[in-house]
């Protein structure tokens, strides 16, 4: 007979979330309040949406981070992917030791040294800091994200039906785009939300990246909270909330059905 979870763990969880999304909860409420006090409600209204809208300044900061945001996830889910079918399929080679610790270093490393290290890499090469050099500095360290994802995904992967693929006279790369790439694309897709939101949100290795006509919108928003918290910024914070929630669900949606899809030809096939 299974017993439930204990009171200890019940409360543990409990707290912790509320630990986690209370404050958010708050966030929001308050990006609808009349005053221009955060910690004093003085009514509904909506009035700070319409004034972050009219910002051109922090709309061009938003427009830039979606744009790195999106170059930064599909660049990254690219190089992810190939590092993980290397690091699955190609077993033991020279310099494999080399090359899964150069992959999985941004994982352990600092942002304040790796913003750093791409500074002083920008530097010394002489490339002017600006929009793609937050696009390098972001797929170098979202790119072990993705690649630890996918592996994860290449590791349970039946190599027969690669096999049969290819047997029938499939190329590999056919095989690829064919067999292998249908089967992993919820890992894909995975990879590519969690790159998309750790760019989105990055402060840190951005700051030290950045040039003139590259603010992203976290550095926008951390340049005006030093000044004080307006209702302004709880709406922006908001906004950004509410694309990430949605980017994820549909991302889960999606990697279920296909989840879903797949269980259903594996029991088709095999009573078949």
């Amino acid at each position: 007979m299974r017993r439930g979870p204990s009171w200890f763990n019940v409360t543990s969880i409990t707290l912790g979330f509320a630990f986690l999304y209370i404050p958010i909860i708050i966030l929001v409420i308050y990006s609808f309040n009349e005053s221009k006090l955060v910690t004093v409600w003085a009514g509904f209204s909506t009035k700070w949406y319409v004034s972050m809208l009219s910002n051109q300044s922090l709309l061009d900061a938003a427009w830039v981070t979606v744009r790195i945001a999106l170059l930064t996830a599909t660049l990254a889910t690219i190089l992810g992917t190939l590092a993980a079918l290397t690091l699955v399929r190609y077993g033991r080679f020279h310099g494999r030791t080399l090359f899964s610790g150069m992959v999985y270093a941004p994982l352990v490393m600092p942002d304040v040294i790796t913003g750093l290290s791409l500074l002083l890499l920008f530097v010394a090469i002489g490339f002017d800091r600006g929009f793609w050099t937050v696009v390098i500095a972001h797929v170098t360290f979202t790119m072990c994200f993705v690649t630890v994802v996918v592996q994860s995904r290449l590791v349970t992967f039946d190599m027969s039906l690669e096999e049969a693929a290819l047997d029938l006279g499939a190329t590999p790369a056919k095989t690829f785009f064919a067999v292998t790439l249908p089967l992993i694309l919820p890992g894909v897709v995975a990879g590519w939300m969690l790159a998309f939101t750790l760019s989105l949100d990055d402060l840190v290795i951005a700051s030290f990246t950045t040039g003139p006509g590259a603010t992203t919108l976290p550095m926008k928003i951390y340049s005006q909270v030093r000044l004080g918290v307006t209702p302004e910024i709880n709406a922006v914070c908001t906004v950004l909330i509410a694309i990430v929630t949605t980017g994820v669900l549909i991302a889960s949606i999606v990697t279920k059905r296909r989840e879903v899809e797949r269980q259903r030809a594996e029991r088709l096939a095999i009573q078949g």
